[in-house]
């Protein structure tokens, strides 16, 4: 359990500042992430394999309309079913442009604070992306407010700092990136992972009254290459508080 000192000082810590990406890793930047989120070689094959647990996770929530965080490719209407509504927050419109999937959406963000402020969804959803973001505390608060009176919150992540995934990605991931492109994947991960599986936890404990966490394959952080966070009971009183100062 984080103390008040503790999430005081986490939250403290944000927005943070994102590490610049130097040239040449910018100019390979789409093509991996596409590479990486679609599967298309080897290594990346084995990582969505295993990533299936959280999008299976994610998906094992209650029906109702679903607002999805960091869309990507979509890739996660694959193990969705039908839902009576599906938006979608999504900032780069490379990632789903074309994408046969577009069909089952029903609108589309640039940001979560497009979206109109009386709408409510059943499940607000995320999968690998609360460790990208740069104001995590303002999107998950946000989430909180949108959520319907039986709403829940879900997420998967990778257990970012700890030792099974610094490990998983240093020998897997990391060398084939390598191989591809003569560049050292910790540069990128630098860039792009700026949340702990740990800060992620604090924060979504202070915003939620009720949070449930899951690991695979082992349930301790150290030994878990993934995370499923599953929310509910907003704590709204602190969430329009946290906001507000926003």
């Amino acid at each position: 359990m984080t103390s008040s000192s503790d999430i005081d000082a986490i939250l403290a810590r944000y927005p943070k500042a994102r590490p610049p990406l130097p040239p040449a890793y910018a100019a390979v930047y789409e093509r991996e992430y596409k590479l990486n989120r679609e599967g298309g070689s080897f290594v990346t094959k084995i990582s969505r394999a295993l990533e299936s647990w959280m999008h299976r996770r994610v998906a094992a929530g209650p029906e109702g309309d679903v607002l999805e965080i960091g869309a990507g490719t979509l890739n996660q209407l694959h193990y969705e079913p039908v839902n009576a509504g599906y938006d979608v927050v999504e900032p780069f419109e490379a990632l789903y442009y074309g994408s046969p999937d577009l069909a089952r959406v029903r609108s589309i963000y640039a940001d979560i604070s497009e979206i109109p402020p009386d709408r409510r969804y059943r499940r607000i959803t995320s999968v690998a992306v609360l460790e990208h973001l740069d104001d995590l505390p303002s999107i998950v608060a946000r989430s909180g407010q949108l959520l319907g009176s039986d709403g829940v919150f879900q997420a998967g992540i990778p257990s970012e700092g700890g030792l099974a995934w610094t490990l998983a990605w240093k020998t897997t991931t990391g060398i084939a990136y390598w191989l591809r492109n003569r560049l050292d994947y910790g540069v990128l991960m630098a860039h792009e992972h700026l949340n702990t599986a740990a800060e992620i936890e604090a924060v979504v404990g202070h915003f939620f009254g009720d949070v449930r966490i899951a690991r695979y394959p082992l349930p301790a952080r150290q030994l878990s290459f993934y995370t499923y966070l599953e929310a509910r009971a907003p704590l709204f009183e602190r969430i329009a508080w946290f906001l507000k100062g926003r």
